[in-house]
């Protein structure tokens, strides 16, 4: 995984956050936190969904372990092209040009032209919103 992450505490991971569990990028959707036992350390119990598979994971670890949390890059892209499912896109500050799937939500706003943004999260480039003039 050459994608860059950053450690944070498990006991610091809220609802919502990003967060890599068996290396696949993932949304926090549940955290339950368990109080100290008789060695002195809380367990968190953080329950995820993958960004990209919609996969529910789960992981169980002490509070004060690091879990890995994904530096999400957020950029501006044109569309060039549309085939089926897939858009040709040129990165507005790099010019480089790419394939990527349109989501199903916003398959109806995709049309040649427009801007869009984009994530890169682990290497992978996800399109998650079209700007609208």
């Amino acid at each position: 995984m050459t994608g860059m992450t950053k450690p944070l505490q498990a006991n610091q991971i809220q609802k919502g956050n990003y967060l890599v569990i068996e290396g696949a990028a993932c949304k926090a959707t549940d955290i339950q936190i368990s109080r100290p036992g008789k060695h002195g350390h809380s367990k968190v119990r953080i329950t995820a969904v993958g960004i990209f598979d919609d996969k529910k994971r789960v992981i169980v670890a002490p509070g004060h372990d690091n879990v890995d949390v994904p530096v999400v890059e957020k950029k501006n892209a044109q569309i060039l092209s549309i085939h089926d499912t897939i858009a040709n896109v040129m990165d507005m500050d790099s010019y480089e040009t790419f394939d990527m799937t349109i989501p199903e939500e916003l398959k109806a706003q995709a049309v040649d032209g427009a801007q869009v943004i984009y994530w890169i999260v682990l290497d992978a480039k996800v399109m998650k919103q079209i700007k609208v003039e």
